[in-house]
């Protein structure tokens, strides 16, 4: 009986193998959009299964795929693809979409207001499996606030006439005091959270007795404290320039506005050579006086050595300072006095001028 146990343990092994080497098929392989639903984890030899697509996507074949579980483990192929469907873009929101006119299935838009406005609708909407939006597009409703309380002993100006008994977003206006007084501060507005700028206090405001500016000087003042709302005025000597709004104002701050600044007039800083300043085109020894006012151009001339030409470039006088072109050369006396025909101002204007130049600060007389 012994040799009969040995004989049994191997046949048991032979057994499990033929059991064992019978192939399977696991779960198919699939894309986006393919309806998984109905497969299972391990499937037999020759079984067969019918590929559709998911709702909200569509087939790129028309007849049904089926595929089968093959002996090897395998299964065979299917040419079948699904592809979303797709919503159209609100036409307000294509500018804002990069080109693009369609969403596909299961894009979500969200919507938000600017500040000030309030959003009626939904605030957001998803692109269902028809190709059409859960949600229509909402509106943006300006917020309202209830008309502004006046100050005491002063009064509203509305920048716009006043309709109905509310005000919308970003609707401004002024606060006014009865004279003398000067309200605590001068503009309020419909803010974002509807409600209305508080209204100031109204209090007395003086500025102090104005300074003078260098190079000017106040026309028509007294010189003593001003109220709100009072005005000076200034203005510069003979050949400066009024930089600024020429009259200030005394603010309810007790500050006066920005005074003006007078700037200063300018030499053209060359010996030798010739401009054109003021419409007109001058040897710099005709310049009479040597002075061009802030702000005025004048136009130098360099040569262009490759293409044997004068061309112009600008400069302007700023506050007492004409900056000379780097490409302008003064001619020496012996050249400027003999052959003035040959300077760049004399000689062919070239048909397109190079690149601007740098400028370097007025030379020395």
């Amino acid at each position: 009986m012994a040799p009969t146990l040995p004989f049994f343990l191997l046949c048991q092994v032979a057994l499990y193998a033929t059991v064992t080497s019978k192939k399977v098929c696991g779960r198919p392989p699939i894309t986006d959009g393919i309806d998984a639903s109905t497969l299972k984890r391990v499937h037999e030899v020759g079984e067969e299964m019918t590929l559709t697509c998911e709702r909200g996507y569509l087939p790129s074949v028309a007849t049904s795929q089926r595929i089968t579980c093959t002996a090897t483990g395998e299964w065979t192929q299917s040419n079948l693809a699904c592809s979303p469907k797709m919503c159209p873009i609100p036409k307000p929101l294509q500018p804002l979409a990069m080109g693009r006119t369609e969403a596909p299935f299961k894009s979500v838009l969200n919507y938000t207001c600017d500040d000030g406005y309030v959003i009626q609708g939904a605030n957001e909407s998803r692109c269902l499996h028809d190709g059409t939006w859960s949600n229509p597009l909402p509106l943006c409703k300006a917020v309202n606030c209830p008309v502004p309380r006046p100050p005491i002993n002063g009064i509203v100006v509305h920048d716009k006439p006043l309709t109905g008994t509310t005000t919308m977003y970003g609707q401004g206006w002024t606060y006014e005091c009865n004279p003398p007084n000067a309200p605590s501060y001068e503009r309020g507005s419909c803010q974002a959270n509807g409600s209305a700028t508080e209204p100031p206090v109204c209090r007395e405001v003086s500025c102090p007795i104005p300074a003078g500016i260098p190079n000017g000087f106040i026309t028509f003042a007294v010189m003593r404290q001003h109220g709100y709302k009072e005005k000076v005025k200034y203005a510069c000597n003979e050949h400066y320039i009024l930089d600024g709004q020429a009259e200030i104002q005394c603010r309810n701050t007790g500050n006066w506005s920005a005074k003006p600044v007078c700037r200063a007039p300018c030499k053209v800083g060359i010996k030798r050579g010739r401009i054109f300043y003021n419409a007109k085109k001058l040897w710099i020894a005709d310049l009479k006086p040597n002075r061009v006012l802030h702000g005025e151009h004048v136009v130098f001339y360099c040569l262009n050595r490759a293409e044997s030409c004068g061309y112009p470039v600008a400069s302007t006088c700023n506050d007492g300072t004409l900056p000379i072109p780097e490409c302008f050369e003064e001619p020496g006396k012996m050249e400027y006095t003999l052959r003035p025909k040959t300077l760049p101002s004399e000689i062919a204007m070239c048909a397109a001028s190079p690149p601007a130049s740098p400028t370097h600060p007025e030379r020395p007389a």
